[in-house]
This record gives C-alpha cells, structure tokens and sequence, in this order.
C-alpha cells in the first residue's frame, strides 16, 4: 500500500512539473518551427484595441485613434511569454464599395478635355468589427508570433480619413509600432480612457501584406520608426502616380480602366458615416480633385507627396520584396523602384519576382527566414543570400531560382535599329541601316493590343520584329526606348509593347508565351515629366522612356518583335480614331538587356 502511495505522488509530481514547463520556441534550418504548444487556435487570445496616433485627420477635434486586433498565443498570458509581431495593416477589412454604374471616369473622349463627373458610391460597413483575414494568424502563431492586424484611416473602425497614400496612412502603423513598444497610449475602447498596454510584445515588428496591404509596410518604414525590424511587400503600391499614370500619360491599372485615386478613395472609404462628408469635401473633392490633374497627367506635388521613393531616407527596416512581372494591375516597376534605392541605401534587401499577375507571396521558407533572422534575432545568415530570387517561366512558385542581382549582373544592354515595312512587318535589327524612312500609323482603340501584334498588316500599328532565334535568350532588367515621333493633333497617346512572337493563340497560353513587356508615354512630355507641352502637328519630337522591369527567357523560334501604337484599349483614354502618329525611323531605337549582350544575341540568330 505503501509503495502505491509512493508511485502516485512520484506520477502527481512529474505530471506537475510536465505542467509547469515553458513553451519553448524551435527553430531548424534558419527557421521558426511550429510549435505545438502554439498550435491550438481554442486557446489563443484575441482581443480587440484602439491605438491613439498623432494626427486629428478627420477634424474632430480629437486624435484618430486606429482600431486594432491582437491574436496571440496564450502562454503570453500564462507564462509571461514575450514574443516578436507579425503585423498586417488594411483599408479592406470593413468591406469595400460596390461596382456602380459611372463609378470609373469616362475615358471615351479626346486628349486633354475634361468629361462629365464620375458617380460616388459609399461603402456599407460590414458587420459590427471588421473582418480579419486568418492567414496571417495560421501561419505565424503557431511559429511563434503574435499576429495584429489593423484598419487604415477612415476604414472599419479606425477614426480619421483615407487619404490614399497621404502622410497618415504612414502615420498610422507607426502610431501602431510606437504602442507595441511602449511608446504609444492605447485603449479598450474607441472614445474610453481605460488603457491597455503591450505587455506581450519584445518589440521587434514584422510587417507584410499584398496590394494595398503591402503598400502599407512600406508606408510605416519610411517613418524610420524604432522596432519596425523587416518587411516583406508583396506587390507594393509604392508611387500612385505610377500606379494612375506612365510617363505623363494618363493610364489605368490593368482591369479597372478609368479607375484614379478619388475611385480608390471612395472603394474603401468604410469609416464612421458621420464624418464621411466632411472627409468627401477635405480629401476627394478638394486636394485630390485639385492635385491628380487628368488633364495633363503631369507629376507634381501632390503625386510626389504620394511616392515612398521620396520618402525613403530614414527607412532601416530589412526588406524582402515580392512581385509578378506580369503584374498589369501593381505593375512591376513599383517594387523594382524601391528595391533599386534599398540596396544603394545598403540596407539588408532581397527580390522574389514570379511570371505571373498580380498577388504571389515569396515561398514560406524565404518569408519565414527573414522574419526569423530579424525578428528573433537568430543567425541564419539570411542576409548572405542570393539577392534575386526569380521563378522560371515553367516553375513553380515556390522553386524559384537564385541569382547574384536584378537586372542579372551578366545582362548589357543591346541596341536595336527599326527598318522599315508597314504595314506589314519591318526587321528589329543589331546592324544600323541609317534608314531615312518614316512610317505612319492611324490609331484607332476598337483594334485590341492583342489583335495588333497577330495582324500581318494594319495601318494602326506599326511592328519590327528580330530574326528567328536559333537559341534561347534571356533577357533582365529595363528595355528602353528612344523614339523621334510627329502627331497629327496636339496629342497623341503612345504605347509599346514587346512581344514574343509567332502569337500563342492556344486558349491555356501562358501570358509569358506573348507578352514580354509593355510601355506607355505622353509625347507631351518629351522634355519634362512635371511639366507638358501640346504638340505641334506635324513637328517631331524625340522621348526617352523605360518599359517595364522584366527577366523572361524567349526561346528558340520566336522573334521578338516591337510593336508602336497609339491608343490602347484596356490602359489608355481612348480618343476618336484618326490621329496619325509618324515615326522616324533612322532616330528612333530601342536597348534590351539581354544576358551575355550582343554576342549572346548573335549567336542565337545567326
């Protein structure tokens, strides 16, 4: 009897200090393990907040405090487990606006004329708290991470006013930050005086989020602000003026056509409906309607206001940057621009480019490095790795493969010469004919992009197009395009494709099959991107300008061709058909990076 008394306080004794071990944190190969002492979404804490930020922007009076959402595991609680903070902010959480008749600006009309206004439409608030998306919370907790989640400006049940890029919506996650390392108030409540604090938190802070919500990580770095550790955007808005316009041209995002600021303003405008209207009359119908200028489509203060390259001296957060490069929405210069300055700047910088649209986070083994390296503090030399990491045309998108930069540092610019054939097709050229040809085109938007470059005559493009290709060519990096163009009115749209050509007609074709990059340029501004001139009819004018960033593989039997057109029917206004647009042919270029530079290209056509 005696001994049974013994092995059960001996059992009682080692249950309880089973029971009274830690949740320990697991890391293997550079990486946070899920732990399973985390992994039980019935125990986790969630709980709702309020930051209070600096600014009053919807002038009430009192400052904006931003609503917050907290999941965390509940050894925080327990065991006074402090952990590090994956952080996603939003304007989508409460709902968005519906698609109305009118919502999107008219684009049928000429160059340079105003047209009629636009619809506003209001956002219903969807249920009484926002709705989180769980994704982050599934993957990061149960590694060892506290998830928070919070709405933008003017949005869900944060106070204030969306601006679309305005200084608050930088404010705001920092404002956010600032409470999770002790340097901000926050609340229990959205009007109490109850405080809450982050008890929780080692104050290292991660943030991430795709579109709208990775614009906003990098919105927060370029605050400087302390705790902000590393960021990983995945296809970042980073400059609305690029995102609404293309080298003075006024131009839509890929899907939205007629889509500009004060839509987007209006799409997530989910806030408290009493202070909607003095919000509409402030933001949209004052400083936007008077800054965004569809007229010109020049750059100015209010677009440079609403560029984060311009902002980006005090940023030191580590960044990890994702995106397509067949992104026609967020195109894909948007996170090239920022890698590009990050880098010089010297401050810890990968790139993970795929070949497909809009959206694609990096691998979870990437993400998951980088958060555990700068967020945790573990050496797994994350920083000494490639800096490109690119997804083959074929590839899957988590094996992409790795390389020492983008553009690949092996890629030189090759210039090509344009001889002449509308309307058929001319010869893209390495060889210089000195041509003195110059050769029209009639624009008219009711021919696709698409039909334009299949069309083995049209005079509403003109195309040029390299020999057969004998061997596969990789190009990296920017092609750029000097053009020496005359129009017949005082403005002219001007788009430029290169393509991959013959055209892939199967219905499951790869977009990588057609497409390699796109351009577009308002002659306009052929001097200035601030500042625009209308064209005199008939005089030439000489412009400078980039495609978009891309690394693609053209394989062998395909010609690259570039196509010159006016008005295109999914990104463009779309003025009545008949401006003729002429182009030089002997002053007008274009350079490809292409991997291994001219000899490479020799090879694989002669």
């Amino acid at each position: 009897m005696k001994k049974n008394v013994q092995l059960i306080v001996l059992f009682l004794l080692a249950f309880s200090l089973k029971a009274q071990e830690k949740a320990t944190l697991i890391f293997k190969d550079g990486e946070a393990q899920i732990v399973e002492a985390f992994n039980n979404p019935n125990k986790w804490i969630r709980h709702d907040l309020w930051v209070e930020t600096t600014f009053d922007s919807d002038g009430d009076g009192k400052l904006d405090r931003m609503y917050v959402g907290v999941t965390r595991p509940f050894q925080t609680e327990s065991e006074g487990l402090k952990l590090p903070i994956v952080y996603e902010s939003s304007p989508y959480y409460a709902g968005t606006a519906g698609d109305a008749p009118g919502l999107f600006w008219e684009v049928k009309h000429e160059l340079g004329e105003k047209t009629k206004p636009r619809t506003h439409v209001e956002v219903k608030r969807i249920g009484e708290r926002p709705i989180i998306s769980n994704s982050q919370i599934k993957t990061w907790v149960p590694r060892g991470y506290i998830v928070v989640h919070s709405c933008s400006p003017g949005t869900g049940l944060s106070d204030g006013t969306p601006t679309v890029g305005g200084e608050n919506e930088s404010l705001a996650p920092k404002a956010v930050i600032d409470w999770l390392n002790g340097r901000a108030n926050g609340f229990t409540s959205r009007e109490g005086t109850e405080t809450v604090t982050a008890f929780w938190s080692t104050g290292k802070v991660g943030m991430t989020g795709t579109s709208y919500n990775g614009t906003i990580p990098l919105a927060a770095a370029t605050t400087g602000v302390d705790g902000l550790e590393a960021i990983i955007p995945i296809a970042p808005n980073t400059s609305y003026y690029h995102y609404y316009r293309s080298n003075g041209l006024v131009r839509s995002p890929g899907g939205y056509l007629g889509e500009d600021i004060d839509v987007l303003y209006d799409f997530i405008h989910s806030g408290k409906e009493e202070n909607r209207a003095r919000n509409n009359k402030v933001i949209r119908d004052t400083e936007m309607a008077n800054g965004m200028d569809r007229i010109t489509g020049d750059y100015n203060s209010f677009w440079a206001g609403r560029d984060y390259l311009n902002q980006m001296k005090t940023m030191k957060a580590a960044l990890l940057m994702s995106h397509g490069f067949n992104d026609w929405n967020v195109m894909p210069e948007h996170s090239f621009r920022i890698y590009q300055k990050a880098s010089e700047m010297s401050l810890p910088t990968q790139i993970y480019y795929h070949q497909n649209g809009h959206g694609g986070p990096p691998p979870i083994s990437m993400m998951n490095r980088w958060f555990t390296r700068f967020l945790h503090g573990i050496s797994n030399g994350v920083e000494n790795d490639a800096k490109a990491w690119i997804v083959r045309e074929n590839d899957k998108r988590e094996e992409p493969t790795s390389y020492k930069n983008f553009p690949n540092p092996d890629a030189k610019q090759v210039t090509f010469y344009l001889n002449p054939g509308a309307p058929g097709v001319g010869n893209l050229s390495i060889n210089n004919s000195n041509s003195k040809v110059k050769e029209t085109l009639v624009d008219n938007y009711s021919f696709s992009a698409e039909s334009l470059a299949k069309a083995d005559f049209t005079n509403h493009r003109l195309m040029y197009v390299s020999p057969i290709l004998k061997e596969d060519i990789h190009i990296s990096g920017l092609a750029t395009i000097t053009i020496k163009a005359a129009s017949s009115k005082p403005a002219v749209n001007l788009s430029v494709y290169l393509v991959s050509l013959p055209w892939n007609n199967e219905k499951e074709a790869k977009i990588t099959d057609n497409i390699i990059t796109r351009g577009w340029a308002d002659l306009q501004n052929y001097q200035s991107l601030s500042k625009s001139s209308p064209l005199k009819p008939g005089k030439f004018y000489e412009m400078t300008f980039d495609f978009q960033p891309d690394d693609q593989i053209i394989k062998k039997g395909q010609q690259i061709g570039l196509m010159i057109f006016s008005s295109d029917s999914e990104y463009t206004l779309l003025p009545k058909p008949g401006t003729e647009l002429t182009v030089d042919l002997k002053e007008t270029t274009i350079t490809i990076p292409i991997v291994g530079g001219k000899n490479a290209f020799k090879k694989a056509t002669n």
